[in-house]
């Protein structure tokens, strides 16, 4: 039977959350150039999948050695993840802007957060881990105890590794590049020298 974590990777792949290319690749913002390509943003879309990400994330969330006070989403494609995910626990949620609002209060944490609070951030995706990295080191700023980052997915990228680890931040995903491409060598998707590609592709960039 597949377990949770393994469906949430199906099912991004029957949604096409996750596409691949191995003769055309995808550009990212960032310009890299790529075989994979992650829109997570998808999932609101199909209450079935948000649920069962929502479950994973719960279940990641009880095995913490600490338990979070606060649920804190990422801007803007985590926000709607921490909120399903602390409703779902019962708990506060906030979200944190890349920066500071520009009227207003000025704020970059939306919500209350307050000093020594234990906060779980929630990210739908994770290439090389900037974006979520600044967004805890926001909230370690402001006073929060930061337990670590959770997301949905992750392409595996070293740079994600040396990053979190220089920041000093935990992190978990739900499934990663590993899983999906054993699921699409499984179902023939793909033959093994696009494996091998991806492979090469993820473990050289």
């Amino acid at each position: 039977m597949m377990g949770l974590y393994d469906s949430v990777a199906r099912e991004l792949l029957n949604i096409q959350a996750i596409q691949v290319r191995t003769d055309d690749y995808f550009t990212w913002t960032s310009g890299i150039q790529a075989p994979i390509y992650c829109d997570n943003r998808l999932t609101m879309s199909y209450p079935n999948v948000r649920k069962q990400i929502t479950s994973a994330f719960a279940r990641m969330t009880e095995h913490l050695k600490r338990q979070p006070d606060v649920i804190a989403g990422c801007a803007t494609a985590g926000i709607p993840h921490a909120a399903w995910l602390a409703e779902r626990l019962d708990l506060p949620m906030a979200y944190v802007r890349s920066k500071p609002k520009a009227h207003g209060l000025g704020n970059q944490i939306e919500g209350q957060v307050n000093k020594g609070q234990k906060v779980l951030v929630v990210e739908d995706l994770i290439s090389t881990g900037g974006s979520s990295i600044e967004a805890a080191k926001t909230l370690r700023d402001a006073g929060a105890d930061v337990l670590g980052v959770a997301a949905i997915f992750t392409y595996g990228l070293q740079k994600a590794e040396q990053q979190f680890s220089a920041a000093g931040f935990d992190w978990w995903t739900i499934t990663d590049f590993d899983a999906i491409l054993r699921l699409l060598t499984d179902d023939g998707a793909i033959n093994t020298n696009q494996r091998n590609q991806l492979k090469a592709w993820r473990d050289h960039l």
